[in-house]
């Protein structure tokens, strides 16, 4: 049984069963919002990131959101392999101080998710921003009017406000979040932003901690990162409320790829899609990208038949080694995602893939 699926848009599986693909083929690497499901992605990170891209030379344009984004600025360090293993390890590991019976509060995962990101990025900033071929973009969500500052009754507010306009539109949920992306200022995005309110900040030594934090700010679960530096004033919030699987207008660029390894074959466009399905179908948008997931059949081998998620962390409670244990089996059998892969890109064949 194999794991790895290869879908693909129109002109993406017209150049794949041509000639296969190539390192240099690549022009943009999205990765989705997603919690600990991004984990089964680890192992073909690295090797994307430690030794397949590496044999290419063009400017490769990283896009993240949430996890996403944290994989995105690993990617983006001297040895992206050993700093795509350290994410995956401090994933795993991590655990909050929290009452007996009660969940840790937002402020104590805050403070301590925050102290982990400045453990990996703090003093490397000009490293990541630095690098020579790789362009960071970190995709945040920034409250307008009530959401412009948290609080125990303005967010749920908010929040309730947000959910209720986006059953009607993105566009309407646009009246209670924007989308601010941090970029990396030697180059911008290379397609067009104009389906939804959007801000563009440089990234700087200055905020790309708080960035790739607030990136990651689930609203209950962390708290808002406010007033980032040298963008709009106001709280930021995680960028998978806006853009939870990164569907972009990838069709508008003018020359590449889109390499996507994801945990599905679908693309979500905003958090609050979830449940809206007519949403998930692709569309012109996705003309060029090649989804890299995993088979819903490997996927059912895992420990629970299903893939890591944040529902974990309830299931198991208290027992940390139990948990860690699972999603480490998880990183483990992932592996074979990687291995197939790299087995089909270095064959140099043509490739089948999927239509998306």
């Amino acid at each position: 049984m194999q794991a790895l699926r290869i879908l693909a848009g129109p002109r993406a599986r017209r150049q794949l069963r041509e000639r296969g693909l190539q390192p240099a083929d690549v022009a943009v690497v999205p990765a989705a919002a997603g919690g600990p499901k991004g984990l089964v992605l680890n192992p073909l990170d690295r090797y994307l990131f430690g030794h397949w891209l590496p044999r290419s030379a063009q400017t490769v344009h990283l896009l993240g959101a949430s996890i996403g984004a944290w994989r995105m600025a690993s990617a983006c360090r001297a040895d992206p392999d050993a700093a795509l293993a350290r994410l995956a390890d401090d994933y795993v590991m991590q655990s909050y101080e929290h009452a007996p019976g009660k969940p840790p509060t937002a402020q104590v995962v805050s403070r301590t998710f925050g102290a982990k990101l400045g453990e990996h990025f703090g003093g490397v900033e000009h490293e990541l921003l630095g690098h020579p071929r790789y362009r960071l973009h970190i995709f945040t969500s920034r409250g307008r009017h009530v959401l412009r500052r948290e609080g125990k009754l303005r967010t749920p507010l908010g929040y309730g406000g947000a959910f209720v306009s986006n059953l009607v539109s993105r566009h309407a949920m646009g009246g209670w979040l924007e989308r601010v992306v941090f970029s990396d200022p030697r180059d911008p995005l290379p397609l067009t932003l104009r389906d939804y309110r959007t801000h563009r900040v440089d990234l700087s030594a200055a905020n790309l901690a708080p960035a790739v934090l607030a990136s990651c700010s689930i609203p209950f679960w962390l708290q808002a990162v406010h007033d980032i530096p040298g963008a709009p004033a106001g709280a930021y919030w995680d960028g998978g409320i806006t853009d939870y699987h990164l569907h972009l207008r990838y069709d508008h660029m003018a020359h590449g790829l889109v390499l996507y390894p994801h945990f599905q074959p679908t693309l979500v466009p905003g958090w609050l899609d979830k449940a809206l399905k007519h949403r998930h179908r692709s569309t012109t948008a996705l003309d060029n990208v090649v989804v890299l997931a995993p088979r819903a059949e490997w996927i059912a081998g895992l420990p629970g038949g299903k893939l890591p998620d944040r529902s974990d962390f309830k299931a198991f409670g208290d027992d940390l080694a139990a948990r860690q244990a699972v999603w480490r089996r998880a990183i483990g059998e992932s592996q074979r995602l990687a291995d197939e892969f790299a087995a089909l890109v270095e064959s140099g064949l043509p490739i089948e893939a999927e239509a998306l």
